[in-house]
């Protein structure tokens, strides 16, 4: 009788190698998946501070296309038609407009939290073309992915 009530008791519960299993492969998922995240976070702020320049890259070009090229006429927030070079508020240190050759250079620096690199945008028009081209500059550009 005693054979028989041994053998009829069912296994309950998980052992202990089977948690201790299913606790690494939590972990090792864990491990991929949190830098992963964290990454991506930090691309999508920074394109927050891409995306805060495109007005001022627009009145940038207007303006060259306006004064035939002419960087000087247009390095400033007031010779483009801005009240204040507005940056994100990803970008702590704001926007700069310089005369950079045939061309006017955009530059920020973005906050730590979207990666501390700068972003610098070049542009330019070719002489008696209206086409307005764009550069992409500056240590986001190290990063893979993070200014394009």
């Amino acid at each position: 009788m005693q054979n028989m009530t041994m053998k009829q008791k069912a296994q309950q519960g998980f052992t202990l190698i089977e948690l201790m299993i299913v606790v690494a492969i939590i972990g090792i998922l864990a491990s991929i998946a949190i830098p992963a995240y964290q990454d991506y976070i930090t691309k999508a702020k920074f394109q927050d501070v891409i995306s805060s320049a495109k007005a001022i890259e627009t009145a940038v070009s207007m303006c060259l296309q306006e004064n035939a090229g002419a960087p000087a006429s247009c390095n400033t927030a007031a010779l483009i038609g801005l009240t204040t070079l507005t940056a994100s508020k990803e970008a702590s240190a704001g926007w700069t407009l310089a005369t950079s050759g045939t061309g006017v250079s955009l530059t920020t620096t973005a906050d730590a939290a979207a990666g501390g690199r700068t972003y610098v945008n070049t542009g330019t028009t070719t002489e008696g073309s209206s086409a307005m081209a764009w550069v992409q500059s500056g240590t986001c550009l190290d990063a893979p992915a993070v200014c394009r």
